[in-house]
């Protein structure tokens, strides 16, 4: 992996992390506040002595796929791992995406979503989600030769055109924060690296764990921080509605990583340990 001369400016932590815990906790409690009732989740997830994790394999430093060799890594890779080895059961990962994880969820294809997913209002109407274990803001990616954005305050203005991955919260985010700019959405298989690339958009718009995959593989890419954080959002493992007593088993593991260390660790090894909330 080559190694740049810039670094990523550090994502927010206090007090901005402290409000993105305020703010999942507050969205935690929307999503528990109905009650409980258990469902066939946890108990077919017992039956089958494996449990189903629904990855985006292409989440750098998240669930990603290395192109060449095949292999998987990845906080919620190693994650993941650690969950089936709590509940003494294998683990199968199921490809999805965020545009089509609501569905995957609830046509059954898998048990719980883990690629770090934005705690957003519109996902916490169709799933439920664990306690927030990551947050991070928006940052834009553009190439070094591009001559309309430069900076931040360049992006917002009468013909810039500005990528969004679809099912992302970036799309309805930055379809709120842009007044002059428009904003275009990337749907696979086209990829935001390509349109950007191919001049279809000035730049695009991504969190924390994946701008760090563009810095660190791809020698045109340039970073667009902005001078303070925008939409900090909590991240954390999603589950379809119905079964509490598998959405608490979950989360129970994320308190335990939290507690002991291993959440730490593996946030360590993949280059997320800025973004962590303990």
């Amino acid at each position: 992996m080559r190694a740049l001369p810039h670094r990523l400016p550090r994502p927010p932590r206090s007090p901005l992390l402290r409000q993105a815990m305020l703010l999942g906790a507050a969205l935690l409690a929307v999503v528990l506040g109905a009650s409980a009732h258990a469902g066939p989740v946890l108990d077919q997830v017992k039956a089958r002595h494996s449990v189903r994790v629904c990855i985006w394999p292409d989440y750098y430093g998240v669930t990603f796929r290395n192109p060449r060799t095949r292999q998987l890594s990845g906080i919620d890779i190693d994650l993941s791992a650690e969950l089936g080895r709590d509940l003494q059961m294998k683990v199968e990962y199921v490809e999805s995406s965020f545009a089509t994880l609501v569905q995957d969820l609830k046509a059954d294809r898998c048990d719980a979503g883990m690629f770090a997913i934005g705690m957003t209002r519109e996902r916490m109407e169709h799933l439920k989600f664990t306690r927030p274990y990551l947050a991070s803001g928006i940052y834009g990616i553009t190439t070094k030769s591009n001559p309309v954005v430069r900076q931040w305050s360049d992006i917002d203005k009468p013909g810039v055109l500005v990528g969004v991955q679809a099912g992302t919260f970036m799309g309805p985010a930055m379809a709120e924060l842009l007044k002059h700019a428009k904003v275009v959405t990337v749907t696979p298989p086209a990829t935001r690296e390509r349109e950007l690339e191919g001049g279809r958009v000035d730049v695009f718009m991504t969190d924390y764990p994946y701008s760090r995959r563009l810095l660190d593989n791809a020698d045109w890419a340039r970073l667009v921080a902005p001078p303070q954080p925008v939409h900090v959002l909590p991240y954390a493992y999603a589950v379809k509605p119905g079964d509490e007593a598998w959405l608490k088993a979950l989360d129970d593991f994320v308190a335990r990583i939290q507690r002991d260390g291993r959440l730490d660790a593996a946030a360590s090894r993949n280059g997320l340990r800025e973004i962590v909330i303990r």
